[in-house]
């Protein structure tokens, strides 16, 4: 019995023994690791010094958060659109596009609407959260406001009155055997003219196909009206319709002292023109006897997030980073490009920068660009009939019928 008791006894104290001795059990916490966050960014060629460091800089505020893989490609703006449509789920995570592409993004799907909405409107100029809207829903966030165009003039010839028309300039022009140049053979620009007249041109309700009243033939200005006042700038021995490239020639050998252009160009011109160096809004033009302020395109970067992506709430917190004001401001600094966001457009900076400055001053002119692929090649057309001083001797009516009805098409 003795020996029973001893033996019960002993194998309860090994049995205690050995559970003491035995590792404890890790807990949840201790076991936890950083998630691994795989990220592909999509963007310009130009732009991969700068969203390397702004990635790099991402990391580091959100250091210990998470186990970061992030990788930057190349992928241009303009075809970020059809590349990502080809295959949503093997596309990037975040990715640069140019806003006209938005409304097909979030058609597909690609797209989902941003949650802190009022936070990013608040943040930004209303044309750029404009331009990443669709129906009244935010899905893209404001990178660049600064794809549009404005006047570049030499101080050494006009002056600061003078530039406020057109009539001013192409006087100036022609007083001293030079010119102002814009570019006819390309609609972006000719929409300048018919942009604050009442005529309308836009897309349908099928976001393909475009409505155009520039043919009109009643109101206070109708299309004739345009035509003819083309006609008198084309004839004039002060303009010159030049191609981007032409006008920079210009610029260069000094035969153009004013130009429509954009901020793309600011560096080559200031190189040309230095201190004598102007940019301002686009003048007014002569139109049936009034003064009519030229309209412009006006156009976005934005940085969008795939609706696919197996880390949406990181490509989300990284969308929003590459946009924020440190980001645009470094953008502006490394890469000379318009901020969306309100506190860098308003800055020292900003306006130290004659371009954006002038850029910034058009955009209450300005309308977002969204018409449809029917629109470009009949408007090129009609422009450079006016151009050239309608050598066809063809009625501007009908030419202005021709071309409304080829924006219209089906």
């Amino acid at each position: 019995m003795k020996r029973r008791i001893c033996g019960l006894l002993l194998g309860i104290l090994c049995t205690a023994a050995f559970t003491g001795c035995a590792p404890a059990e890790k807990t949840d916490l201790e076991d936890t690791k950083p998630q691994k966050v795989e990220l592909v960014v999509w963007g310009a060629e130009e732009d991969t010094e700068l969203m390397n460091q702004i990635i790099q800089s991402f990391q580091i505020n959100y250091q210990g958060q998470a186990d970061f893989q992030i990788s930057f490609e190349v992928q241009g703006e303009s075809q970020c659109k059809d590349v990502l449509l080809g295959g949503l789920e093997d596309g990037a995570d975040v990715f640069t596009f140019a806003d006209d592409q938005l409304n097909a993004l979030a058609a597909a799907g690609a797209l989902d609407p941003i949650e802190n909405a009022d936070e990013i409107r608040g943040r930004n100029l209303s044309s750029a959260v404009e331009a990443a809207t669709v129906n009244n829903q935010l899905y893209a966030y404001p990178l660049t406001a600064d794809n549009g165009y404005f006047l570049y003039y030499n101080k050494q010839y006009i002056t600061e009155e003078q530039v406020k028309t057109l009539d001013g300039i192409l006087e100036v022009a022609a007083a001293n055997g030079r010119l102002f140049t814009m570019d006819w053979s390309s609609a972006w620009y000719v929409y300048s003219f018919f942009g604050n007249t009442g005529l309308q041109v836009g897309l349908n309700d099928d976001g393909i196909t475009n409505y155009c009243t520039w043919n009109q033939t009643d109101g206070g200005i109708r299309g004739i009206d345009v035509a003819q006042a083309m006609l008198r700038i084309g004839g004039n021995p002060g303009f010159a319709s030049c191609t981007d490239e032409e006008f920079l020639n210009g610029v260069r050998n000094g035969s153009v002292i004013a130009g429509v252009s954009g901020v793309w160009n600011s560096v080559a011109v200031k190189e040309a023109w230095g201190e004598n160096t102007g940019a301002v809004k686009l003048p007014t033009y002569n139109c049936n006897g009034r003064q009519v302020q030229m309209a412009s395109f006006s156009g976005c970067k934005l940085i969008g997030v795939n609706a696919y992506s197996k880390h949406r709430v990181w490509a989300s917190r990284l969308a929003e980073w590459i946009t924020n004001e440190e980001s645009q401001r470094l953008r502006f600094e490394m890469r000379g490009q318009g901020p969306s966001n309100i506190a860098v457009a308003g800055s020292a900076e900003i306006s130290q920068s004659p371009a954006i400055a002038a850029l910034i001053e058009q955009s209450e002119f300005s309308q977002l660009q969204r018409v449809g692929g029917k629109f470009w090649d009949p408007v090129s057309k009609f422009a450079g009939s006016m151009a050239a001083g309608n050598p066809s001797g063809q009625s501007l009516q009908e030419q202005l019928d021709e071309m409304a009805e080829g924006i219209s098409a089906r």
